[in-house]
């Protein structure tokens, strides 16, 4: 009997060849989502030189003040927030955005709607 690779050996397959096209630079860094059952993670990177420039999760004291669950959608656009204005202060307006393999939808999507409406453009 064939085994079925699991969800996640399909998610991170998919991630590989996306980042095989998808590479930060100086002017335009990577804008990476990771989600996990209990929180979310999102980190500005800049491949060329390996340093993150700026991140935000719900374990990030500002947003882990505010909310009660971090793996709702609330939690993902307080994150995107935070991650914004942290990427803005460090003078980054334009990402490449990197949703890591998952889909486009929820969590991701929600993030993804508050780094644009604070200052982010991809």
């Amino acid at each position: 009997m064939i085994k079925k690779p699991d969800r996640n050996q399909v998610r991170r397959k998919r991630h590989q060849r996306v980042r095989n096209k998808i590479n930060g630079s100086s002017e335009m860094p990577r804008l990476n989502v990771y989600r996990s059952l209990n929180n979310i993670y999102a980190q500005v990177i800049n491949d060329e030189e390996g340093r993150t420039l700026a991140a935000a999760s719900t374990l990030s004291p500002e947003v882990k003040a505010k909310l009660t669950n971090g793996s709702n959608v609330d939690a993902a656009k307080a994150v995107g927030e935070l991650v914004a204005q942290r990427a803005v202060e460090k003078g980054v307006t334009k990402v490449a955005f990197d949703r890591a393999g998952y889909l486009y939808h929820g969590r991701v999507k929600a993030l993804a709607d508050a780094a644009r409406e604070n200052g982010l453009k991809f």
